[in-house]
C-alpha cells in the first residue's frame, strides 16, 4: 500500500495519483520497485547452427533428388550428383528439392534460435 505524502491517504499499489487531493503519488523507499535497466540483453544467433544450415543447403543443391522424365511412370531415382544424372532423360524433382531446401532452412533457423546466446555488452 502507498501513502500520499500530502494528505496521508492510504492508496492501492497501482495508484499514480491520490484519489483525495489529486497530487502525484511517489513511492516510498520500502515499496519502490527497481527501475528497469533499459534495453533487454541482446541475443546472438548460434552461428555454428547457421553454418551447418548453409552447408546442408549447398549439399542439397549439389545432390538433388531426381525423378523420371515426363511421359514415363513416375519414379524416384534418388539423390545423385547434379552433373551425373541417373538416366539420360532424368530430371531434377522441383517439388522435392523445394521441400528439402525449405525444411533445411526452417530447421537451421530454428536450431540457431533454440541455441542462441546472450551477447555480453
Amino acid at each position: 500500500m502507498l501513502t500520499c505524502r500530502f494528505c496521508s491517504q492510504v492508496l492501492p499499489e497501482a495508484s499514480r495519483f491520490c484519489i483525495i487531493c489529486g497530487k502525484a503519488v511517489q513511492e516510498t523507499s520500502s515499496t519502490a520497485r527497481p527501475a528497469p535497466s533499459g534495453e533487454p540483453a541482446a541475443e546472438a544467433m548460434h552461428l555454428p547452427a547457421l553454418y551447418v544450415m548453409v552447408g546442408l543447403l549447398l549439399f542439397a543443391l549439389v545432390f538433388p533428388p531426381w525423378e523420371t522424365a515426363p511421359g514415363q511412370p513416375a519414379e524416384f531415382l534418388g539423390f545423385h550428383l547434379f552433373l551425373n544424372p541417373p538416366e539420360p532423360e532424368a530430371m531434377v524433382s522441383r517439388l522435392l528439392i523445394t521441400i528439402e531446401l525449405v525444411t533445411i532452412a526452417i530447421g537451421g533457423f530454428y536450431f540457431s534460435w533454440l541455441f542462441r546466446r546472450k551477447r555480453d555488452e
